[in-house]
């Protein structure tokens, strides 16, 4: 007991010592920068003097610097292998206790959900308007060209998901968040005034590869600029606006049943959002991370000081260059995401998306109508009302318990309930028993399938995964793992009907039951928690070897 209390004085101790040296440290180093080398050019010997003294003074607090860093890096080293070799990762705590603050984060938060908004709108505005849009452009005898509208927008997306990671590692955050505006306004522009199916196939093409960028880029920002103590909060918010933006597509259908032309205005509106994400990333900060990443220290400095409070800057830097974000390692290419070193990790993320689609979400939401029919429910408009305030609520519970609960525990719970939920649902429809209550039990199963969904399996995968890679690979590897989801989605989307033509709603719904628990099962075995663990502490635990090479 007594070692353990002299052990904790000497942490406090150092600690103490560490933020002194590191804020006398950052003290020079401000004034070291306003210097005018041009006077020094003139003064001669003078300014000489000066320069050298200030070198040595330099040299010195850098080698006291990196003989801190080393103690540190250590201490954070040893923690992290005995947290691997005793197999539980959730048991590294961070290193410094952090207040619940948000900072000047929230308004770019704000700005960034514009594209979370815009995901959710062109996923959805299609539903509704097809009918009145295949009329207006002559193609509503041809299910097949009616398919390829929809369709389209999928496949695009996977493409801009790849294209967005690229981007975000060369350009920066915001800039690809302005450079994505584009195709989202010109997509929309040419969706709105299609004269044919040509055009309008162009404009969900481009409108596709930007919400496929913005899939990419929207949850890296935010993991990247949030506070530790609130990262799963804002990123689960993410998933709520998604839904907002599809509640907002349904919205707009509604003057559709007395005029059929007010598809083009459906389009259209999304034009707004899009320019508002363009102008409002031309005021946002970059990602710091990002930029420390490329060696610009001083606006990575500046980016951390509008994001949050001053004396939290100090912490921050000190904890990006303890994680290696300055690395002198290049960034990585897509083949080095399927190195040794990155192979298992970057594996989990593809797998949590694939499992998140083929759980059977979207095929869900597809059949949903029908499903409500069957009880009763004739209105389209109702049915999909259900399902979207469902998908909310989920997620307005899941950002609540996020950063108490963790990421891990809320998985295996959502998937354990969607596996419960296509279970009711598959009986419902295979138990003549349960004939007489099928339709009711369809509804309960569907309902609670979606709420199920919105607590762990929609929201999390995008928020953990921007937390778990390495910096160096994480903008591709966000970009790989929603790649998967694209992909997935098409396929969904485009063999489902055919699967239950063929076999029958229940045999499909038991396959998504037990895709669900092997999620589960693999969830539990190779997901790790993160919950209140900086992104640079996530990094070392999962990769403490990657030290030796920053």
């Amino acid at each position: 007991m007594q070692a353990s209390t002299h052990l904790l004085k000497g942490n406090l101790e150092f600690e103490i010592s560490k933020r002194r040296d590191l804020h006398c440290f950052g003290e020079v180093k401000e004034r070291k920068s306003t210097l005018n080398p041009n006077l020094c050019i003139r003064r001669g010997s003078i300014c000489s003097d000066l320069r050298s003294g200030a070198v040595s003074m330099g040299a010195e607090l850098a080698r006291a610097r990196d003989s801190i860093e080393s103690v540190v890096q250590s201490s954070i080293k040893s923690r992290s292998v005995k947290a691997q070799a005793s197999g539980d990762l959730e048991d590294l705590a961070p290193i410094n206790p952090r207040k619940k603050s948000a900072g000047s984060v929230l308004p770019f938060f704000g700005v960034a959900c514009l594209g979370a908004i815009l995901f959710g709108y062109h996923l959805g505005v299609v539903n509704g308007a097809l009918d009145y849009l295949s009329k207006d452009l002559g193609i509503s005898q041809n299910a097949v060209v009616q398919g390829w509208v929809v369709s389209t927008l999928l496949a695009a997306a996977a493409v801009g998901s790849f294209t967005g990671g690229a981007m975000a590692d060369k350009f920066g955050r915001t800039r690809t968040f302005q450079l994505d505006a584009i195709p989202l306004i010109i997509g929309a522009v040419l969706t709105t005034i299609a004269p044919n199916f040509q055009t309008m196939i162009i404009g969900r093409l481009l409108a596709g590869i930007g919400i496929g960028i913005t899939s990419a880029i929207v949850p890296l920002y935010i993991s990247e600029i949030s506070p530790t103590e609130i990262r799963g909060a804002l990123g689960s918010v993410n998933q709520l606006f998604i839904c907002i933006g599809i509640l907002a597509a349904l919205v707009a259908g509604l003057p559709l049943s007395g005029n059929p032309i007010w598809w083009r205005a459906m389009f259209g509106l999304a034009v707004v959002p899009s320019i508002l994400l363009a102008v409002g990333m031309t005021y946002s900060p970059e990602s710091p991370r990002w930029l420390f990443q490329q060696g610009k220290i001083s606006e990575a400095e500046k980016s951390t000081r509008t994001l949050y409070e001053k004396e939290r800057v100090t912490e921050v830097m000190y904890e990006l260059s303890n994680a290696g974000q300055g690395s002198t390692e290049p960034e990585a290419g897509w083949f080095d995401l399927f190195s040794c070193r990155y192979r298992k990790v970057v594996s989990v993320g593809a797998a949590l998306f694939l499992f998140q689609q083929f759980a059977g979400i979207n095929a869900v939401v597809y059949y949903s109508t029908a499903v409500f029919r069957s009880a009763g429910i004739a209105s389209d408009v109702a049915a999909s009302a259900l399902v979207g305030a469902s998908n909310v609520f989920g997620t307005v519970i899941a950002s609540s318990l996020m950063d108490r609960q963790g990421r891990k525990s809320l998985l295996i719970t959502s998937f354990a309930g969607m596996g419960a939920s296509m279970l009711l649902l598959s009986l419902s429809f295979t138990w003549k028993v349960l004939t007489p209550y099928s339709g009711t039990l369809a509804v309960v199963g569907t309902v609670l399938y979606v709420l199920s969904f919105s607590l762990g399996a929609g929201p999390v995968p995008a928020l953990l995964l921007p937390e778990i890679f390495a910096s160096r690979i994480r903008a591709k590897a966000v970009a790989l793992s929603l790649g998967m989801h694209w992909i997935s989605n098409f396929v969904i989307g485009l063999y489902f009907l055919s699967v239950v033509d063929k076999f029958g709603i229940g045999a499909a719904y038991t396959v998504f039951a037990a895709v669900c628990l092997l999620a589960v099962l693999y969830i539990a075995g190779a997901v790790v928690e993160t919950k209140g663990r900086s992104l640079g502490e996530i990094e070392l635990a999962l990769n403490p070897s990657g030290l030796s090479s920053s």
